[in-house]
């Protein structure tokens, strides 16, 4: 498929590139179609009407010796979204063969599981569905083969803090007597193995987690006339950037300081010479029961098979993916502390992705899979998910019908529960499609035109029928 317009595209060496790009959307209903706000980086509005124009340069340089240097700085102003001016991404990553520190607010991809995302839903924990957190991170982004081990054995992950940015914004967004923090600290961090070598043997297998945490920062509330208040200074010390490493409970009876939440991750991969299959699973877990399975549930979770086709002109790559969110460990589920009954813990009813000091949001948006509709797509003024019991199917499509054209299809159905707490009146359904043409004319080098038609249905969001125009121009400033 074309490559997405943008400044990951730019010529290797080194180099300084551009890229310019405008866009704008229309459409009915109360929310712009799902696909025109989802897994754009938080680049995107709810709202009917939106658009932004985006400039950003890159400079590349290597150095020798494996040595190499990226940076970006990636601004746009914005019409109709959470912000009218924003800073989508400011870094600098230094890179020493298969190492890099990455220091800044950098759109990062589906890792560490490498899903396609110009055809897949999601990821569940952290993906492309939010506005990139600034952070200082370690990352292997590629699998280091293990000495000794002739390639049949691989290693990737990552280790990184950073500091949520929407402070304001919640604080906006917020009604009276609600509470929100404000620069909560993120860490995350990844280890993944591949087990098998492609080029001697078609199966290879991954298999790895992904776990997330949010902590420190201060908490406010909102008063009637408009203003906020601080209400507590949350621990942020140097024990507690240690604590989010490895979340351990003091008792069974405690909760760990923060939020943290997760993944298990498995992939199989079967690499034929002319076509491509795999198959993924992410499990979701937000607390240790689910972690550690201690109830031998895992019910929930994001499934999905792609295959990559012989090379023809209709269709490149097709993947389907099913996501449940609906067990979370269950309604409730009680158990007795050290062999007596007199102390209970509760567990089940995990409430995924809500959290009563750190709800799993970046601007507004679920930082984890969009079909999780994020706190903008409410109207209460509470930083809550409001429906985190999801089923779903989702079907992507995608080709290149020509050296200048590529289109994609998603189409995907889900169904609503809301929450164990607060569940919905009705199970409340939502379809949601996107049909997408891209033209990359050689003749114009550099220039890419999409067009999108997205399309809603359902009784949870809404109808809602729209249009998208984005076009784009990208090259060298410089290089040598």
């Amino acid at each position: 498929m074309l490559p997405l317009c943008g400044l990951e595209a730019a010529a290797e060496g080194d180099t300084l590139s551009y890229r310019l790009e405008l866009s704008g959307n229309a459409s009915t209903g109360d929310y712009a179609p799902l696909w025109f706000t989802a897994n754009r980086y938080g680049l995107s509005s709810e709202r009917p009407q939106s658009g932004y124009l985006r400039a950003g340069v890159q400079y590349t340089t290597r150095f020798g010796h494996g040595w190499s240097l990226q940076s970006g700085l990636d601004l746009a102003g914005a019409i109709d979204q959470t912000a009218p001016f924003v800073v989508q991404q400011a870094y600098a990553d230094l890179s020493w063969k298969v190492l890099t520190l990455s220091v800044g607010a950098k759109e990062r991809g589906a890792f560490p599981l490498e899903k396609d995302m110009r055809l897949s839903s999601g990821m569940m924990v952290e993906g492309v569905n939010a506005r990139p957190i600034p952070q200082v991170r370690l990352e292997m982004k590629q699998y280091w083969n293990v000495p000794l081990t002739r390639g049949w054995l691989g290693l990737k992950g990552h280790i990184g803090y950073g500091v949520l940015t929407d402070g304001r914004w919640r604080e906006n967004f917020v009604k009276t007597g609600q509470s929100f923090s404000k620069r909560a600290v993120y860490h995350t961090k990844s280890l993944m193995f591949r087990v098998g070598n492609a080029e001697k043997f078609p199966l290879t297998m991954e298999i790895g987690m992904l776990e997330t945490a949010q902590f420190g920062g201060s908490m406010w509330k909102k008063q009637s006339d408009g203003s906020s208040i601080m209400t507590a200074n949350m621990p942020n010390g140097f024990k507690d950037f240690l604590k989010a490493i490895i979340p351990i409970q003091e008792s069974t009876i405690e909760n760990i300081e923060g939020n943290h939440t997760g993944s298990w991750n498995f992939a199989l991969n079967y690499t034929a010479k002319t076509w491509k299959a795999r198959v993924y699973y992410e499990h979701f877990f937000d607390d240790h029961s689910q972690l550690t399975w201690q109830y031998g549930r895992w019910k929930d979770g994001h499934i999905g098979v792609e295959v990559t086709l012989p090379k023809n002109p209709v269709v490149t790559k097709v993947l389907w993916e099913g996501l449940c969110t609906t067990d979370q460990t269950g309604p409730i589920l009680y158990d007795g502390v050290a062999g007596s009954f007199n102390d209970l813990q509760m567990s089940g009813g995990d409430n995924y992705y809500n959290h009563a000091t750190y709800p799993w949001t970046h601007w507004g948006q679920n930082i984890g899979h969009p079909f999780i509709y994020g706190p903008v797509y409410g109207d209460d003024g509470r930083l809550e998910f409001h429906s985190s019991r999801v089923k779903a199917h989702h079907i992507g499509i995608g080709g290149n019908p020509t050296g200048e054209l590529a289109y994609r299809m998603l189409l995907s159905f889900t169904r609503h529960w809301g929450t164990y707490r607060e569940p919905l009146d009705a199970v409340r359904r939502q379809n949601s499609m996107l049909f997408e043409l891209t033209y990359a004319p050689k003749r114009l080098r550099g220039w890419e035109f999409t067009a999108s038609c997205g399309v809603d249905d359902g009784n949870y969001l809404g109808n809602s029928v729209g249009g998208m125009i984005t076009i784009c121009k990208s090259g060298l400033l410089w290089t040598r």
